[in-house]
Order: C-alpha cells, then structure tokens, then sequence
C-alpha cells in the first residue's frame, strides 16, 4: 500500500448489523452488499489489494442499486448453489429484484461484477451512485468519458467499463448517478469491469449470465443426503467462492470488522490460513473427491515444499508473505479499527504441520497422493522431529507456549500419516507419534484424568475438541470423556462454546462465542459415540447466521449478532464436515 486514506465516512452507506450483509466472490475477490443494494467493500483487482469500495470500514466508495421509493422493505437470499445473491424489494406498489454475482470464470487481473435488475410486480424507479475510489478511498477514477456505450474512467492502474448506464451523468466529486424506470417485467443490466490490463473484450450482460450460472451449476456437488443439506451446498459455494485459482483459499472476504466492540480485536483475514484450508480439504474429503480437496492439497503441498522448518501459518493466496500489520486512518466499522496486514505470519504455529499431515492423508485416500505431496509430508515429518519441543503461538495465535492442542495435532497428523508412508517412513511418523504423546501426557495431563490448556495452565480449552474430533481416542476413552466433560462444564452457554476462561471475566463479556468450537464440539461428540449431543451442539450452532446464511468467527449469544470478520471460512468448513458425518454417508473410495 503506498497511499494513506484519508477520506471522509461515505454518508450514502450507513452501516448494518453484520448479520444483514451479504457477501460475492469469485475465487479472487469479493464483495459485501448491503440490505438496500449497496456494495459497500471490494478490494481490487485481487483479495489482499487496496479497497476501491471501502464504505464498509469508514472510507469512500460504493455501487448502489436502490429504488427511490423510500417506502419499502428488504429481503434477499442466495441462488442455490451459487454465491449468486438476489436482492428483493417490496413496497406497496411494486415488488422488485436485483441479482449480483462476480462473473464467472475469474481473472486475477480482471474483475467483472453483474447487476441484473427486473420488476416482478408494479412499476419502479431504481436510482444508481456509482464511486469507484482506489486505495481505501485515497483516489477518484479520472479521465471519464462514453466508449461505444458505456463509461470508461481510470486511476491507480485501474480502468474502468461500466455498461448500462449511457445516461447517467458524471460528477467528479460523486461518480457518476443515474435512474432507471421499468415496468414490469421489464429487465436491465449492469455491468461494472475493473482491470489492469488494457484489454477490451465486448461486455455481453447475457453471455456473462449464462457463463456465471453454469460455473456455479458444476461447483456444487449434490449435497441431498447430508445433513441439512441446504445448509452444506452453501458452505460448498462460499468455499469456492473463496478459493483462488492458486489453490490459496483466504480466511475470510474482509478486515478490520471487530471482534469485539472497542476492544481493538480487529485483525485482516485477506489471506490464506494453511491451517484453515486443511479444515476445508478435511471437510471436502469426508464427503468425496472435489476439486476444493485438490486446491487445497496443491496449495498446501507447494508451500511446505518452499518453506520447510520456516513453514508461516498463512500466506497472500499468491503464495507470498503476508504484509506486515498497518493501520488506515479511516473511521472504521463502529466499534472496529481499520488494519491492513496481519502480524500473525510471522508466527510458529507447530499445530498447522499435524492439519497438513492429516490433509495428506485424506489426499491419498482419495487416490490424490502425487509424489510432491509424498515428499512434502516427509517434509513435514522432519519439521516436526527438530520443532515439537519448541514453544509455539498455537491455535489462537496467542503468546509462545507449550500448547497442549498444538502437539495433540501433530499426533494425530503423524499417526494418520503413518498409514499411507511406506516402509520405514511410516514405522518413523508412528514412533514419533508415540514420542510426543508420552511427552504431552506427562506435561499436560491433569491428575484429574481431562488435558490442560497447556504444560503450564490448567484451563479447560475449545480447541481439544478439535483432536478428538479427529479420532485421537475410540469412543469411551475416560480421557477424552473427561475433557469434553470440563469444556461443556466450564465454557459452554445456551448450547454455545466459547474458547477459553478469561479470569475475572465473564463468559460472553470478554468476546463471543466460537462457532469453531461449537461444530468441532458437535465432531468431537460424534467420534465419541454420543449421536444425540452431536446433532444438539450441530443445530445449535449453524443456528448462528445471518439472514444470508454467512457466519461470522464470534457470535455473540445475548445480543444474537455477529462477530468478526465474514464469512469466515472455517466455520462454514466445519458446518460442512459435520453435515457430512453426522449424515452417516461414507466418502466414496476413488
């Protein structure tokens, strides 16, 4: 970023609860809209790069569709299986419609986003704003002129197309705004490119359509006999939808929307978490071979093949550092602060070696074992041997300590490993599995039979539920009861869970609940024989949505609203997982 924004709060995009947005991608950037039709954030051309809509967060820059009658209320919901989001609008004289959707397939350097307008009842006015304004805000689009048709404009090495809009007019302090009349029936297109190239190819609103909805049609895998099976062929799509071309799937769409208000929790999720795409390869597996189990396997089997011992939790989706943590000088989502980057890459996190090695595992059971991914589990392996002992940032990335979740995940990595190794290779990964277990369980085994958080704490922690879940113990193991017990006893409320104890706070003051935890509680109850808690956490939790049905990190259980950054992918991996095995459907064998 070579620019400080410092525009002023955009007063056309007011902010919503988290819960009303709802959220485009395409693989290689998304887009949040609001209830009324405003896109309020898009970073282009890719996730990681300056925000050209960043009303959002406090800065400049929209796309607004909006009818002009003032008189009306809102609802929307997703095409099936599809990230395609139809807004509709209903007032006493008419009922209208708007469908967004980034185009399909994606181009890293060019970004397409469609807006298909029809009145289904009545007559209506739609009013469009348009302000494409690069980095956060700091720049407006020059040069505006008519090409053939459409507004063309450019600034920052971005070029702009907007088809469908001939007759609106241009301010240079606003963009350009127009209105739309159509009776009903009648339909009209919007098509809005921004791209670093100077390419032109023709903008066909109908070809674009038909090549969106057909991509998503092939995306999707019939999800009918899984639980909740709506619910899981969403969490496919918005898997997909965050998942570049690369293979690098990203945290989540957006930055800085607070975990909790003032609290200064508010991180940038741009990027792609190894140990978060291995829960989504993880989820895919269960359910059977996709092309999302592949993305994951090759972007994960690439970067610990570069990397080795220096292996970073999360990388930009092209595979390079992450940048360091800034701040904007932007107002912010209310209650959040604006960040940019994010300190957590440069992080030893030991447990995402073990979530690699268990990917690797379901990659050859899907017959998706290549001889890179071979070699980069033996690279793993090795990275484990010369690193288990050392204090880590963990799960949470929190300060280096010896976490007990993180070298139960290296366990559970090394053990499921060790069955698809040959020879010598996988009696090595089972011996040291054993060598790290006895360690663990010496360190940080209660005497009251349940794991502590760490060598040095005795608080319970969510983040056990997640190596149970993984099958680190058979069904009626007291010390895999025991655990779960104390998680539910001292962490769990209204059928939620939270992390961890905050001493002298409160469950619920200190920051929401994670709706990680509440699924792997859901896993962990299942791997351990218990059907009915299983189904009860499973309900409960995908319970935690919005309208939308996008879930957000946090969800805070008093006030019913999200927390956090959205859509945040793991939660919709686990959703997905659960979906899966709490169907009782084996993963077809390849």
């Amino acid at each position: 970023m070579t620019d400080t924004p410092t525009s002023a709060v955009d007063s056309d995009c007011p902010p919503w609860v988290l819960r009303e947005y709802a959220v485009l991608a395409d693989g290689e950037r998304g887009a949040v809209v609001d209830p009324e039709g405003r896109i309020v954030w898009l970073c282009a051309p890719r996730w990681h790069d300056d925000a050209v809509f960043s009303a959002l967060i406090g800065g400049s820059g929209h796309f607004a569709v909006t009818p002009v009658d003032p008189w009306h209320v809102w609802g929307g919901a997703y095409a099936e299986g599809s990230l395609i989001w139809v807004n509709r609008w209903v007032s006493p004289d008419s009922v209208i419609e708007c469908r967004d959707a980034l185009a399909l397939p994606a181009s890293p350097d060019r970004l397409v986003l469609l807006r298909r307008m029809r009145v289904v009842r009545g007559e209506a006015r739609l009013r469009l704003s348009l302000d494409v304004r690069p980095g956060f805000g700091a720049h407006r689009m020059g040069d505006p002129r008519l090409e053939d048709g459409s507004w063309v404009a450019q600034a920052k090495g971005l070029r702009l197309r907007l088809l469908g809009a001939r007759h609106a007019s241009w301010d240079p302090g606003q963009g350009l705004s127009g209105e739309f009349h159509l009776r009903r029936g009648e339909e009209h297109d919007l098509v809005l490119e921004l791209t670093r190239g100077d390419d032109a190819p023709r903008l066909d609103a109908g070809e674009l359509w038909r090549a969106t909805e057909h991509a998503w049609r092939h995306r999707v895998p019939d999800c009918s006999g899984l639980a909740a099976p709506r619910d899981a062929g969403h969490a496919y799509a918005m898997l997909r939808g965050l998942t570049s071309g690369t293979g690098a799937m990203v945290a989540a769409a957006t930055t800085s929307l607070p975990e909790r208000a003032n609290s200064g929790r508010s991180y940038d999720y741009r990027y792609a978490w190894l140990r978060d795409q291995c829960y989504a390869g993880l989820a895919v597996a269960a359910h059977g071979p996709h092309e999302l189990l592949d993305d994951a396997v090759r972007f994960t089997t690439e970067r610990v093949l570069a990397d080795g011992d220096g292996l970073r939790p999360a990388y930009t989706v092209t595979g390079d550092p992450m940048p360091r943590e800034q701040t904007l000088s932007l107002p912010g989502y209310p209650g959040g602060s604006d960040r940019v980057g994010n300190r957590a890459g440069d992080q030893f996190q030991l447990d995402a070696f073990g979530e690699v090695l268990q990917l690797f595992t379901a990659a050859a059971r899907q017959d998706r074992f290549t001889r890179d991914t071979e070699e980069a589990a033996r690279v793993a392996v090795r990275a484990i041997e010369r690193n288990w002992t050392r204090p880590d940032a963990g799960l949470w990335e929190l300060e280096n300590r010896w976490w007990t979740h993180s070298r139960l995940s290296v366990v559970c990595g090394l053990r499921r490993i060790a069955e698809v190794l040959p020879g010598a290779d996988g009696r090595r990964c089972a011996d040291l599995a054993d060598a790290v277990y006895a360690e663990t369980r010496r360190r940080c085994l209660h005497p009251g039979g349940y794991w502590r958080r760490a060598a040095d704490d005795d608080g319970p922690e969510a983040a056990l539920l997640v190596p149970l879940a993984r099958g680190l113990y058979a069904a009626g193991d007291p010390t895999a009861t025991a655990t779960r017990a104390r998680i539910v006893d001292r962490l769990a409320e209204d059928g939620y869970l939270y992390r961890f104890d905050h001493p002298g706070v409160p469950l619920g003051e200190a920051e929401g609940a994670f709706l990680l935890c509440g699924f792997a509680m859901a896993l962990a109850a299942h791997r351990l024989g218990d059907r009915v808690d299983a189904f009860r956490w499973f309900e409960r939790s995908r319970s935690a949505c919005g309208p939308s049905g996008l879930f957000a990190e946090e969800y805070d259980v008093r006030q019913r609203q999200l927390r956090g950054n959205l859509p945040q992918a793991f939660v919709h991996a686990l959703l997905l997982e659960c979906a899966v095995r709490l169907s009782g459907t084996p993963a077809p064998r390849a």
